[in-house]
């Protein structure tokens, strides 16, 4: 990044990667349950989006 990140804006990209990771974390154990195939490929599609979605958060903090 060009610029540093003030403490705040730190505190929030981590605030929203802690949520994110949460979220994804009960998304992979729940989709083991789910009969629907829909509804399956919609949660393991999100957790693809959230993986990326992750990995740029952390690269943020770095």
């Amino acid at each position: 990044m060009a610029k540093e990140l003030a403490l705040h804006e730190k505190l929030e990209v981590h605030e929203i990667l802690t949520l994110k990771t949460s979220c994804a974390t009960k998304a992979r154990a729940m989709v083991e349950f789910v009969q629907d195939e829909k509804l399956k490929a919609l949660i393991e599609q999100d957790l693809v989006n959230s993986s990326k979605a992750i990995e740029e958060l952390k690269s943020i903090l770095q």
